[in-house]
């Protein structure tokens, strides 16, 4: 996403409850920045959009932490969202807000943090940053890139954009495609690394931190999960669960507002409890359906699961596949993936199930819920092929140095 959508969404929704901390962290990201007490330190600089880029930037944190412990790490999030849940929680020695990009502010920020090596995620691109780190010779980095040849760095009357991408050192991409486009756009100093999500996905299954209240809120039955689900996806739920079903489910949804868990209780069939409402394991003795109006704990429930629905796939962005793929379940979701390289070869390759609409979720879930083969045949499908990615971290430190 580049920096007139970034202006669209702060103009456009000023007034949002997310707008408002993001103003207000703004005001603080200097005071802050010289609280951290980070002059004369060697420093390395990771910029993530929100919780997604986040999730790709730890490992590569956490490694750059283990192979140059001498080194400070100060983390940026342009979103509340992922600022808000991680500027205490993270492996980084400060986190804040990207100042907004201005050459006032990029040139003080830099002045201030000095990095000797700077990572940015994905496509959270600002090009005021990257025309001074340029301009500085810092290295930079960009970590599981994706392109296209629609990207908006591309088009004709963008080129001041695409100008700014010579500020990367090296691109580390996902994939080949992305290799392609940007060697056909000039840039030859591209490496074809992965996605280092799975590589955080696989650090989530190798610890294997239990949750009892799930063990023993699934007992002897099988677990359905419906996670990070938005409202198409809810009311295709909430409808098949009017059915005889043997089965327990959890829901997860990406808004956990208290309006919205609301909502769909208010369209649950069956007896339910919320999370926050569970005060002894015995509270959930009897009852079918687990609402998670919590955060924190869906990658580590989807251990629990015998097959999964991942929200997202009727809107823009599909949710993360990858966390339930490393259990070895089979995942359902919409049909807008073809953004997701995980998606589509998951969905080649029989793990991923596709549904348009309420009579397609219906037979899916009768499939699953019924044929305990083709449940272990997609769920062999998803856990291979997150296996078959991990590596990514010990790729791109392959190829950097300090």
């Amino acid at each position: 996403m580049i920096i007139s959508e970034r202006a669209l969404f702060l103009f456009g929704n000023f007034f949002s409850q997310k707008v408002k901390l993001f103003v207000n962290g703004q005001k603080d990201v200097f005071s802050k920045l010289k609280s951290c007490n980070l002059g004369g330190q060697k420093l390395v600089w990771f910029h993530v959009s929100s919780l997604g880029e986040y999730e790709q930037a730890l490992p590569v944190m956490e490694k750059m932490k283990q192979k140059y412990p001498a080194y400070k790490i100060v983390l940026s999030f342009f979103s509340p969202s992922g600022y808000e849940i991680k500027k205490t929680s993270s492996p980084a020695d400060c986190v804040v807000y990207l100042p907004v990009d201005t050459r006032k502010n990029v040139r003080r920020f830099l002045d201030i943090i000095q990095p000797e090596l700077v990572f940015f995620v994905k496509y959270d691109f600002w090009p005021n940053y990257l025309f001074e780190l340029k301009k500085r010779k810092i290295k930079t980095y960009l970590v599981s890139g994706l392109f296209t040849d629609k990207h908006k760095f591309f088009r004709w009357y963008n080129a001041w954009l695409k100008k700014s991408l010579l500020a990367f050192t090296t691109f580390f991409v996902q994939d080949e495609n992305s290799k392609n486009v940007l060697q056909y756009q000039g840039f030859n100093n591209v490496s074809v690394c992965g996605d280092t999500r799975f590589d955080r996905v696989f650090q989530i299954a190798e610890k294997l931190e239990k949750l009892d209240f799930i063990a023993y809120f699934k007992g002897n039955k099988d677990l359905f999960i419906a996670g990070s689900s938005w409202e198409t996806g809810e009311d295709f739920i909430t409808n098949y669960l009017k059915k005889d079903i043997d089965f327990k489910t959890i829901i997860a949804p990406h808004d956990i507002s208290e309006n919205h868990i609301k909502k769909i209780v208010s369209k649950l069939p069956k007896s339910y409890i919320l999370y926050t409402d569970i005060k002894f394991k015995e509270d959930l003795k009897n009852k079918q359906i687990l609402v998670l109006n919590t955060i924190g704990l869906l990658n580590k429930a989807y251990h629990y699961a015998d097959w999964v629905y991942i929200g997202g796939g009727f809107g823009k962005s599909i949710h993360n596949i990858q966390e339930p793929a490393v259990f070895g379940v089979p995942i359902i979701t919409g049909p807008k993936i073809k953004k997701f390289n995980e998606a589509v070869d998951l969905q080649k390759l029989g793990g991923l199930l596709v549904v348009n609409n309420q009579n397609d979720f219906d037979k899916t879930m009768d499939l699953l819920a019924s044929n305990i083969q083709e449940r272990k045949k997609c769920g062999k499908v998803t856990k291979d092929y997150a296996l078959k990615n991990v590596g990514a971290t010990e790729k791109i430190f392959k190829q950097i140095g300090l």
